[in-house]
């Protein structure tokens, strides 16, 4: 019994350091959104009978900026999420990040914790309806603000990545969609679906990252072949999440710390075409 009893001990300790970890995996991250001097708000955007959370960052601006939607990885949205949104309004542009598990997760969807769990399933039962009608509210929305100057981009990062792709064969007032590290699923790989690409499309990928990173050629062939721009790049080394891994001060990898510097130069370049 006394084993038994040691056994089930180390494990609940087991279990309570793992969500204390989970817990704490982007404190860092915390740290650094609350230590920002520009304006961060939340807001409820209406689509349909719903109500996205959203995050909302403004630069520090004289004029009209354009601005940028943030699609969240399978995580949802993390303070790593609405930090990239931060990071984009300290480059000038106004950012909203929206959960797109908005009541449908864990906490709402608001999963400050890094991971949280029943946030994965949650997220693969969203439909291609339901976020096509949130990230239309969302687009809607941040167009009305009177600080923005009717310039619209889309970013996504992982899960995000390749709902920022798909975002840009919906929307047709988009300027530029930004993919990190996402594709489209295999049956949306075609001309039809990418004729339909009203926006210039600009890629970011790991080279440690072949399971995303073997999609590109085929989308590359299929984009020229319609004359829509897309301009991949893989970063040698990085692997898949290198935004994040890159920037986390616990990361060990060198090539994520290099690709995610070397890809928000190329980015905040990219940005001032809008």
């Amino acid at each position: 019994m006394k084993a038994l009893h040691a056994i089930r001990s180390a494990l609940a300790l087991t279990i309570a350091l793992g969500l204390a970890a989970g817990a704490a995996a982007q404190d860092w991250a915390k740290e650094k959104l609350a230590k920002s001097t520009r304006h961060q708000e939340w807001v409820d955007v209406k689509a349909g009978d719903r109500t996205i959370k959203c995050f909302v960052v403004f630069p520090e601006a004289s004029q009209n900026t354009p601005a940028v939607i943030v699609i969240h990885e399978i995580f949802g949205l993390t303070d790593w999420a609405c930090g990239v949104a931060d990071q984009l309004a300290e480059a000038g542009y106004i950012a909203i990040a929206p959960d797109l598990l908005s009541g449908k997760a864990p906490g709402g969807g608001r999963t400050p914790d890094f991971p949280q769990g029943g946030v994965g399933p949650a997220i693969q039962q969203l439909t291609a309806k339901e976020k096509q009608e949130d990230l239309n509210a969302v687009a809607d929305y941040i167009l009305k603000v009177p600080s923005c100057n009717g310039k619209l981009a889309v970013c996504g990062f992982c899960w995000g990545g390749g709902e920022s792709f798909r975002f840009a064969t919906q929307r047709p007032d988009l300027k530029a969609s930004y993919v990190f590290y996402g594709a489209l699923n295999n049956n949306e790989m075609t001309t039809a679906t990418l004729s339909k690409a009203a926006c210039p499309v600009y890629g970011f990928y790991g080279g440690m990252d072949n399971r995303i990173g073997a999609t590109v050629p085929r989308t590359a062939e299929l984009m020229k072949s319609l004359g829509k721009v897309y301009e991949p790049v893989t970063y040698e080394g990085a692997g898949h999440g290198f935004m994040r891994g890159g920037e986390d001060p616990a990361g060990t990898r060198e090539a994520d710390k290099k690709g995610r510097t070397d890809a928000w130069t190329r980015w905040k370049e990219l940005l001032k075409k809008l």
